[in-house]
Protein backbone atom coordinates (compact mmCIF):
# COMPACT_ATOMS: atom_id res chain seq x y z
CA UNK A 1 0.00 0.00 0.00
CA UNK A 2 1.88 3.30 -0.98
CA UNK A 3 2.26 5.89 1.67
CA UNK A 4 -0.77 7.99 3.18
CA UNK A 5 1.43 11.34 4.16
CA UNK A 6 3.84 11.38 0.94
CA UNK A 7 5.52 14.22 1.13
CA UNK A 8 5.88 16.59 -1.85
CA UNK A 9 9.17 15.72 -3.90
CA UNK A 10 8.50 12.24 -3.37
CA UNK A 11 6.10 11.17 -5.38
CA UNK A 12 4.11 13.75 -6.34
CA UNK A 13 2.28 16.03 -3.89
CA UNK A 14 1.92 15.38 -0.12
CA UNK A 15 -1.02 13.46 0.62
CA UNK A 16 -3.01 11.69 3.88
CA UNK A 17 -4.07 14.02 6.25
CA UNK A 18 -2.15 16.92 6.28
CA UNK A 19 -2.94 17.12 2.52
CA UNK A 20 -6.73 16.98 3.80
CA UNK A 21 -6.21 19.31 6.16
CA UNK A 22 -4.86 22.12 3.39
CA UNK A 23 -7.23 21.77 0.86
CA UNK A 24 -10.07 21.96 4.04
CA UNK A 25 -8.27 25.43 4.55
CA UNK A 26 -7.92 26.80 0.59
CA UNK A 27 -11.29 25.73 -0.40
CA UNK A 28 -13.53 26.39 3.24
CA UNK A 29 -17.00 27.07 0.92
CA UNK A 30 -16.44 23.79 -1.29
CA UNK A 31 -15.70 21.72 1.46
CA UNK A 32 -18.79 23.19 3.51
CA UNK A 33 -21.05 22.66 0.38
CA UNK A 34 -20.05 18.82 0.27
CA UNK A 35 -20.92 18.32 4.16
CA UNK A 36 -24.22 19.89 4.17
CA UNK A 37 -25.05 17.33 0.97
CA UNK A 38 -24.06 14.53 2.48
CA UNK A 39 -26.27 16.09 5.87
CA UNK A 40 -29.11 16.42 3.41
CA UNK A 41 -28.40 12.43 1.92
CA UNK A 42 -28.87 11.57 5.73
CA UNK A 43 -31.75 13.29 6.45
CA UNK A 44 -33.88 12.18 3.43
CA UNK A 45 -32.57 8.89 4.41
CA UNK A 46 -33.78 9.63 7.62
CA UNK A 47 -37.35 10.49 6.84
CA UNK A 48 -37.53 7.06 4.65
CA UNK A 49 -35.94 4.65 7.85
CA UNK A 50 -36.83 6.45 10.96
CA UNK A 51 -34.62 4.41 13.00
CA UNK A 52 -32.72 6.89 15.10
CA UNK A 53 -35.13 10.04 14.90
CA UNK A 54 -38.39 11.97 14.12
CA UNK A 55 -38.96 11.56 10.44
CA UNK A 56 -40.89 14.75 10.13
CA UNK A 57 -38.25 16.81 11.63
CA UNK A 58 -35.35 14.83 8.98
CA UNK A 59 -37.81 15.75 6.49
CA UNK A 60 -37.57 19.75 7.03
CA UNK A 61 -33.96 19.09 8.18
CA UNK A 62 -33.31 18.08 4.48
CA UNK A 63 -35.09 21.26 3.28
CA UNK A 64 -32.74 23.51 5.39
CA UNK A 65 -29.87 21.90 4.39
CA UNK A 66 -30.91 22.12 0.55
CA UNK A 67 -31.60 26.02 1.31
CA UNK A 68 -28.05 26.16 2.99
CA UNK A 69 -26.60 24.80 -0.17
CA UNK A 70 -28.98 26.45 -2.54
CA UNK A 71 -27.28 29.41 -0.76
CA UNK A 72 -23.98 28.67 -0.69
CA UNK A 73 -24.10 28.22 -4.42
CA UNK A 74 -25.46 31.89 -5.03
CA UNK A 75 -22.31 33.65 -2.50
CA UNK A 76 -20.43 31.45 -5.26
CA UNK A 77 -22.52 32.35 -8.57
CA UNK A 78 -22.96 35.88 -7.82
CA UNK A 79 -20.02 38.42 -6.14
CA UNK A 80 -21.62 40.64 -3.41
CA UNK A 81 -20.88 43.56 -5.37
CA UNK A 82 -23.15 42.43 -8.38
CA UNK A 83 -26.22 42.65 -5.61
CA UNK A 84 -28.67 45.42 -6.83
CA UNK A 85 -32.07 46.10 -6.03
CA UNK A 86 -32.80 46.00 -10.15
CA UNK A 87 -34.73 44.06 -12.74
CA UNK A 88 -31.48 42.97 -14.93
CA UNK A 89 -30.34 41.72 -11.17
CA UNK A 90 -33.35 39.84 -10.54
CA UNK A 91 -33.30 38.36 -14.12
CA UNK A 92 -30.11 37.23 -13.24
CA UNK A 93 -30.86 35.83 -9.87
CA UNK A 94 -34.16 33.89 -10.87
CA UNK A 95 -31.47 32.30 -14.25
CA UNK A 96 -29.63 30.34 -11.28
CA UNK A 97 -30.19 27.11 -10.45
CA UNK A 98 -29.23 27.33 -7.15
CA UNK A 99 -32.44 30.62 -6.61
CA UNK A 100 -34.86 27.84 -7.96
CA UNK A 101 -33.81 24.78 -5.36
CA UNK A 102 -33.58 27.98 -2.76
CA UNK A 103 -37.55 29.01 -3.23
CA UNK A 104 -37.91 25.32 -3.58
CA UNK A 105 -37.15 24.47 0.09
CA UNK A 106 -39.26 27.19 0.69
CA UNK A 107 -42.04 26.48 -0.85
CA UNK A 108 -42.10 23.35 0.59
CA UNK A 109 -41.30 24.23 4.36
CA UNK A 110 -44.99 25.12 5.60
CA UNK A 111 -46.26 21.56 3.44
CA UNK A 112 -47.03 18.22 4.77
CA UNK A 113 -44.05 15.88 4.37
CA UNK A 114 -43.64 13.59 1.53
CA UNK A 115 -41.13 11.63 -0.40
CA UNK A 116 -41.47 12.77 -3.27
CA UNK A 117 -40.77 16.33 -2.45
CA UNK A 118 -37.11 15.19 -1.36
CA UNK A 119 -36.39 13.25 -4.19
CA UNK A 120 -34.75 15.86 -6.42
CA UNK A 121 -32.95 17.55 -3.64
CA UNK A 122 -31.70 14.09 -2.47
CA UNK A 123 -30.81 12.81 -5.88
CA UNK A 124 -28.82 16.38 -6.45
CA UNK A 125 -27.00 15.86 -3.38
CA UNK A 126 -26.15 12.69 -3.79
CA UNK A 127 -24.08 13.16 -6.87
CA UNK A 128 -22.60 16.48 -6.39
CA UNK A 129 -21.46 15.05 -3.13
CA UNK A 130 -20.43 12.06 -4.48
CA UNK A 131 -18.34 13.59 -6.56
CA UNK A 132 -16.41 15.61 -4.28
CA UNK A 133 -15.87 12.99 -2.22
CA UNK A 134 -13.46 11.75 -5.15
CA UNK A 135 -11.98 15.10 -4.74
CA UNK A 136 -11.36 14.22 -0.72
CA UNK A 137 -10.30 10.67 -1.36
CA UNK A 138 -7.96 11.58 -3.75
CA UNK A 139 -6.06 13.88 -1.23
CA UNK A 140 -5.97 11.34 0.90
CA UNK A 141 -4.35 9.07 -1.34
CA UNK A 142 -5.01 7.31 -4.45
CA UNK A 143 -5.27 4.15 -2.60
CA UNK A 144 -7.70 5.19 -0.05
CA UNK A 145 -11.03 3.89 0.46
CA UNK A 146 -11.43 1.79 -2.60
CA UNK A 147 -14.60 0.83 -1.32
CA UNK A 148 -15.75 4.08 -1.60
CA UNK A 149 -14.40 4.91 -4.71
CA UNK A 150 -16.35 1.83 -6.44
CA UNK A 151 -19.61 3.30 -5.14
CA UNK A 152 -18.26 7.00 -6.11
CA UNK A 153 -18.02 5.34 -9.52
CA UNK A 154 -21.40 3.77 -9.80
CA UNK A 155 -23.19 7.07 -8.96
CA UNK A 156 -21.02 8.65 -11.09
CA UNK A 157 -21.55 5.84 -13.99
CA UNK A 158 -25.70 6.79 -13.29
CA UNK A 159 -25.61 10.38 -13.37
CA UNK A 160 -27.64 10.98 -16.82
CA UNK A 161 -30.18 8.70 -15.50
CA UNK A 162 -30.62 10.35 -11.57
CA UNK A 163 -30.38 13.63 -13.42
CA UNK A 164 -33.68 12.92 -15.38
CA UNK A 165 -34.65 11.51 -12.60
CA UNK A 166 -34.66 13.90 -10.45
CA UNK A 167 -36.05 16.20 -13.49
CA UNK A 168 -39.46 13.89 -13.59
CA UNK A 169 -39.86 14.16 -10.24
CA UNK A 170 -40.03 17.58 -10.55
CA UNK A 171 -42.68 17.35 -12.68
CA UNK A 172 -44.76 14.62 -11.26
CA UNK A 173 -44.76 17.15 -7.96
CA UNK A 174 -46.68 19.40 -9.53
CA UNK A 175 -50.17 17.34 -9.83
CA UNK A 176 -49.49 16.26 -6.29
CA UNK A 177 -48.86 19.30 -5.20
CA UNK A 178 -52.16 20.56 -6.46
CA UNK A 179 -54.24 16.91 -5.03
CA UNK A 180 -52.74 18.00 -1.85
CA UNK A 181 -54.11 21.98 -1.85
CA UNK A 182 -57.60 20.21 -2.29
CA UNK A 183 -56.94 18.23 0.42
CA UNK A 184 -55.76 20.61 2.86
CA UNK A 185 -52.09 19.47 3.15
CA UNK A 186 -50.81 22.37 1.75
CA UNK A 187 -51.82 26.20 1.32
CA UNK A 188 -53.82 27.09 -1.70
CA UNK A 189 -50.99 28.89 -3.09
CA UNK A 190 -48.40 26.54 -3.04
CA UNK A 191 -49.33 25.19 -6.81
CA UNK A 192 -49.45 28.52 -7.78
CA UNK A 193 -46.42 29.32 -6.46
CA UNK A 194 -44.90 25.71 -7.87
CA UNK A 195 -46.08 26.33 -11.37
CA UNK A 196 -43.23 29.35 -11.44
CA UNK A 197 -40.41 27.23 -10.10
CA UNK A 198 -41.33 24.33 -12.48
CA UNK A 199 -40.99 26.73 -15.55
CA UNK A 200 -37.84 27.93 -14.22
CA UNK A 201 -36.44 24.56 -14.16
CA UNK A 202 -38.05 24.40 -17.59
CA UNK A 203 -36.07 27.15 -18.72
CA UNK A 204 -32.75 26.73 -17.16
CA UNK A 205 -29.84 27.12 -19.06
CA UNK A 206 -27.20 25.22 -17.05
CA UNK A 207 -30.16 21.82 -16.68
CA UNK A 208 -31.56 20.94 -19.67
CA UNK A 209 -33.10 17.82 -18.17
CA UNK A 210 -36.56 19.13 -16.76
CA UNK A 211 -36.77 20.23 -20.45
CA UNK A 212 -36.21 17.26 -22.19
CA UNK A 213 -38.03 15.16 -19.74
CA UNK A 214 -41.29 17.43 -20.70
CA UNK A 215 -40.53 16.65 -24.36
CA UNK A 216 -39.83 12.69 -23.83
CA UNK A 217 -43.16 13.05 -21.92
CA UNK A 218 -45.12 14.93 -24.34
CA UNK A 219 -43.81 12.36 -26.96
CA UNK A 220 -45.08 9.42 -25.42
CA UNK A 221 -48.28 11.01 -24.07
CA UNK A 222 -49.32 11.54 -28.11
CA UNK A 223 -47.92 8.11 -28.68
CA UNK A 224 -50.51 6.67 -26.39
CA UNK A 225 -53.08 8.62 -27.61
CA UNK A 226 -52.31 7.52 -31.49
CA UNK A 227 -52.80 4.00 -30.23
CA UNK A 228 -56.02 2.42 -32.06
CA UNK A 229 -56.23 0.77 -28.72
CA UNK A 230 -56.71 3.60 -26.77
CA UNK A 231 -60.15 4.68 -26.19
CA UNK A 232 -61.88 8.00 -27.34
CA UNK A 233 -62.36 9.31 -23.73
CA UNK A 234 -59.01 8.90 -22.83
CA UNK A 235 -57.37 9.66 -26.46
CA UNK A 236 -58.97 13.14 -25.38
CA UNK A 237 -58.19 13.79 -22.02
CA UNK A 238 -54.48 12.88 -22.98
CA UNK A 239 -54.26 15.20 -25.95
CA UNK A 240 -55.97 18.26 -23.41
CA UNK A 241 -52.90 17.49 -21.02
CA UNK A 242 -50.73 18.00 -23.68
CA UNK A 243 -52.09 21.49 -25.13
CA UNK A 244 -52.36 22.35 -21.29
CA UNK A 245 -49.28 21.99 -20.66
CA UNK A 246 -47.67 23.27 -23.72
CA UNK A 247 -49.57 26.61 -23.08
CA UNK A 248 -48.76 26.91 -19.48
CA UNK A 249 -45.03 25.88 -20.73
CA UNK A 250 -42.43 29.40 -20.60
CA UNK A 251 -43.54 31.59 -24.22
CA UNK A 252 -39.83 31.35 -25.86
CA UNK A 253 -39.29 27.37 -24.74
CA UNK A 254 -42.31 27.00 -26.60
CA UNK A 255 -41.60 28.94 -30.05
CA UNK A 256 -38.20 26.65 -29.70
Amino acid sequence: MADQNTPAGEGGPPKGIPALKAHVIANKVDVALWGIRLLTVLCTIGYVLPLFNNPISAFYKALLANAATSALRLHQRIAPREIALSREFLARFFLEDSAHYLFYSLIFMNVAPNLLILTPIFLFALLHAASYSLTILDTLGQNSMWVARLLISLVEFQSRNILRAAALAEIMLFPLVVIMAFFGHCGLLTPFVYYYSVTWRYASRRNPYTRNTFRELRVLTERLAASPKAPGPLRDALLAAVRLACRMAPPDQVQQ
